[in-house]
């Protein structure tokens, strides 16, 4: 089993300058800065790349990590309270949305336009493949959300909104043909300018299967048939998937960090500690992966957490533990598209659930053995703790098995892949010891399943549906 790492260096990320920054044009779902300059796909691919890892690594990672519960407001501090609140509003949303429709998907259509020619094919299946993943990011996070009538620039400044339902079947399509595009044995394909696979076409075709095998899962509490359908062809068509951690490698070179490190930590505004949630099974199960999620304070010889949302009611000088500055929260974190082990956990529920091939158990402990390997653990720890750990051993009944899978899942997720986290938290209810931030507005029982939409839309879609309370769920939430 591999578990090396696929990094690039951020040479190229610069080129996602003219879109980054905060801009007029940035917040417009319909502009397009590029539509009328003559840009290489060499340029335009690492951008895209750029875009959509900021979005991973910045707001969604924060809201994902804070929701899914690894992280909790620290009690000398506000910076994060409405988070844990469930109160954020439409402006906390405005930058996402922005980079994701004028950044990523404006630079992935200029991709796409060269799929005709065959110099350039290969960086369109890529932004195909791209174009997927940013609207799955998109409707997972807002539910219903503008397709079919976006990106028309001023042909239409008021785009219709498409169902979850509807995007989600463009997603299966963009990847579809992402993948009818891809060459491994093209002498024209990316090379350092693809920040993110170095221009390997079978990496690409791996990540699209992994992509698509996430988005098939993604449905089975709302069509476990089209499900099951979709997962069962791709096993049909005899489908690779992804063995290594795809990830983007930040530096510690101004404007090259990061992303939530420059935003947080680098303006002295580190407001994140460790959360109950996963301190105290992780303590309970001695799981030496603590020592990757978390670092002890100055001030501490202990790891220690609170219960989430509870920074009103602790004192103020408890020093609880922060997001680990290397692995996690740190100017060189890696960012990350997709993990091994999130891929081995998803075949896992596949072959578990009978629809794909392969030992359901065997890749559980793979996935466990690639998250150890991502955070830079020895497989020894891995193996001590598969042996004896109470959370990791393979339940004896099927009906405990995707629970298991899930929550597995989310441990392996603590920090660098918050949303993902949250997001199947929403799909299957795993962990299932999750409750409600304290410090929740929404009732009893009551937490925050999706996103809200951004003020922008707000105040220049003339066809806006209207806002969704952020306790409502989305299509597919149905547990």
């Amino acid at each position: 089993m591999k578990i090396t790492s696929i990094k690039t260096t951020l040479a190229a990320i610069a080129l996602a300058a003219v879109i980054l920054p905060g801009c007029k044009k940035f917040l417009d779902v319909n502009d397009n800065p590029n539509a009328t300059e003559k840009v290489d796909p060499e340029q335009i691919l690492p951008s895209a790349q750029a875009a959509v890892m900021h979005v991973i690594n910045s707001q969604y990672q924060t809201f994902g990590n804070f929701w899914a519960q690894y992280w909790t407001q620290l009690p000398n501090s506000s910076q994060f309270r409405s988070v844990e609140q469930y109160s954020s509003g439409p402006a906390d949303f405005d930058r996402a949305w922005g980079i994701l429709y004028a950044g990523a998907l404006t630079d992935t259509d200029s991709l796409i336009v060269k799929q005709n020619q065959a110099r350039y094919a290969q960086y369109a299946a890529i932004g195909w493949i791209l174009r997927a993943y940013s609207f799955q990011l998109l409707t997972d996070g807002f539910g219903d959300v503008p397709l079919k009538d976006a990106l028309m620039g001023t042909a239409n400044r008021s785009p219709r909104y498409d169902t979850q339902q509807e995007v989600y079947d463009s997603v299966f399509s963009f990847i579809d043909h992402g993948l009818a595009l891809m060459d491994p044995d093209s002498d024209y394909h990316p090379g350092d300018d693809d920040l993110l696979a170095g221009g390997d076409m079978e990496t690409w075709i791996r990540i699209a299967n992994t992509l698509k095998l996430r988005a098939y899962l993604r449905l089975t509490e709302v069509d476990a048939a089209k499900a099951q359908a979709g997962v069962e062809a791709l096993y049909s068509d005899g489908a690779l998937f992804l063995e290594d951690d795809v990830t983007l490698a930040y530096t510690s070179q101004g404007g090259n960090q990061n992303p939530l490190w420059a935003e947080v930590v680098a303006l002295n505004t580190r407001n994140q500690g460790a959360s109950s949630t996963i301190m105290d099974p992780l303590k309970a199960n001695d799981d030496p992966r603590i020592t990757r999620f978390y670092q002890l304070r100055v001030d501490s010889t202990t790891y220690r957490s609170t219960p989430q949302g509870t920074f009103d009611q602790i004192a103020s000088n408890i020093a609880l533990s922060y997001p680990n500055s290397a692995t996690v929260l740190g100017p060189t974190a890696p960012g990350v598209l997709m993990s091994a082990a999130e891929s081995y956990f998803l075949q896992a529920e596949a072959a578990q659930r009978g629809w794909g091939s392969g030992n359901a158990a065997e890749l559980y402990r793979d996935g466990i053995r690639a998250s150890f390997a991502f955070l830079g653990l020895e497989d020894d720890e891995a193996t001590t703790y598969i042996n004896s750990a109470p959370a990791a051993q393979w339940p004896a009944n099927p009906a405990d098995r995707i629970g298991a899978i899930i929550t597995q899942k989310w441990f392996a997720m603590c920090g660098s892949q918050g949303f993902e986290a949250w997001t199947e938290y929403r799909r299957t209810g795993y962990p299932d010891w999750i409750e409600p931030s304290a410090a929740s507005i929404l009732g009893p029982g009551n937490m925050a399943q999706r996103f809200v939409y951004p003020q922008t839309e707000l105040t220049r879609n003339g066809n806006f549906p209207g806002l969704k309370p952020i306790g409502e769920r989305v299509w597919w939430d149905t547990k």
